[in-house]
């Protein structure tokens, strides 16, 4: 039996979809990280002389290895240095869209000059927390963000609170981050928002397909990362996998995948904090949907049906974990995939079994150019899920984790992501700082 939303509930679905899928420029750690460190400088008042970065080990790890957009350089202090020079926090996770040249160049002086440090926040529990405090002329104010990449929780000045979560100040503008509740969601009620919901409610989501194309086609014009999606383009390489619909839609997604971890000053939309999950969720769906001529409301159904799929399973996973999101995000588009196969919801709930028993366990060393090749791996997964799924194959409940009941399965793969693999995590943490 199919569920019947009201006006209200739609709009809450719509209202939990738009504060998840965002724009972004570079990855979303260290951009969160430069985000707070922009709004604790303008705070201060003055460019800062000196910064401290306090992070959760999540954070941490996220932001160690991958390229910050437009400088060519990687990791956490020149997106610190960039956040106090030109960040402007109104542009949330587009904080440094206006760094330039001469941008970098400054924030490289303030690197040489050792005044930025970075360390691990201890005895905390939340696993994306970012604490800045900025220092300069005797003065000092301190931003923290927790619980999600924009959620500031506490602003204060020379030690007066500003703002905070739990004593909200009277500034307007700290408004916007006062708590919501999200609408609870079932894959069930996720299927039948996205075929039900009246089309003209439903067309934002065309945003994510412009940006996150373009930026796969921005990236097959240049040369970042790994190349792997440029490597689905090379005659040599076509003659081993082919030319087909599969390798096409690996190709592309791995493509904008490269650039963003490669620090390509190329916006994409992202997923629930994270543009790699924008991107997986988006490019596969619509290159799917572009080569067989689908129309553009099954293009609009479909990509709201994987976007919010992705939504839904974070809600339980949490914005960082152990696992890979890429498992995550290639579960929403495989269920996007199967609907514009022709299935319903009996074939879509088979496509997520058969990802949760394939993909899961697969782990996040932080992100870096070789998020690509998880991708890869993540999007092929989902186009074979699929299409056992159209022809009613499905991993059954005696195998594994997988349950009866696909919303069962989904929070066996996120217990273990969330609960399972807080050791993997410290241990991948431990590796990673100790090269």
């Amino acid at each position: 039996m199919n569920y019947t939303f009201t006006p209200e509930e739609r709009q809450e679905i719509i209202a939990l979809m738009n504060r998840e899928i965002i724009p972004a420029i570079g990855c979303t750690e260290p951009i969160a990280v430069a985000l707070c460190v922009a709004k604790a400088t303008e705070t201060l008042g003055c460019r800062p002389e000196r910064i401290e970065a306090r992070l959760s080990a999540n954070v941490l790890k996220n932001a160690m290895g991958v390229g910050i957009p437009g400088t060519g350089m990687t990791g956490l202090p020149i997106a610190m240095a960039l956040g106090a020079i030109v960040g402007r926090s109104e542009y949330e996770l587009e904080v440094l869209k206006d760094a330039n040249e001469a941008a970098v160049e400054e924030g490289k002086k303030m690197i040489d000059a050792k005044c930025i440090d970075v360390d691990l926040k201890y005895n905390i529990t939340e696993k994306l927390y970012i604490e800045i405090e900025v220092f300069a002329g005797g003065a000092s104010a301190m931003a923290i963000i927790s619980g999600g990449h924009t959620r500031f929780v506490h602003v204060s000045r020379c030690g007066e609170t500003l703002f905070s979560l739990d004593t909200t100040a009277s500034n307007d503008a700290t408004a916007s981050t006062a708590e919501v509740k999200d609408p609870e969601l079932t894959l069930k009620r996720v299927w039948d928002f996205a075929m039900t919901a009246p089309l003209e409610e439903l067309s934002f989501i065309l945003e994510a397909k412009r940006l996150n194309m373009a930026a796969a086609e921005a990236s097959l014009k240049g040369d970042y990362g790994h190349a792997i999606g440029k490597l689905f383009r090379m005659e040599s390489e076509r003659n081993i996998m082919g030319d087909t619909l599969h390798c096409q839609i690996v190709g592309m997604t791995t493509a904008a995948c490269d650039a963003r971890m490669a620090g390509a000053m190329i916006p994409v939309m992202s997923n629930s904090g994270s543009g790699n999950q924008g991107l997986t969720s988006t490019v596969p769906v619509v290159v799917y949907a572009q080569q067989i001529g689908a129309s553009e409301e099954q293009m609009i159904r479909s990509l709201i049906l994987s976007h919010l799929t992705v939504i839904y399973i974070k809600q339980s996973l949490g914005r960082l974990s152990a696992l890979c999101g890429c498992v995550v995000a290639a579960t929403g588009s495989s269920c996007g995939i199967t609907y514009l196969m022709g299935g319903g919801y009996e074939e879509v709930t088979k496509a997520v079994k058969n990802m949760i028993a394939n993909l899961t366990g697969m782990i996040c060393d932080g992100a870096k150019p070789s998020c690509a090749m998880k991708c890869a791996s993540g999007v092929s997964t989902a186009v074979v899920s699929a299409l056992m799924a159209m022809n009613n194959r499905c991993v059954k409940s005696v195998e594994g984790i997988i349950d009866d009941d696909v919303d069962k399965s989904i929070r066996n793969l996120t217990d273990i992501g969330r609960d399972a693999m807080v050791h993997t995590d410290a241990m991948i943490l431990r590796i990673m700082t100790s090269k």
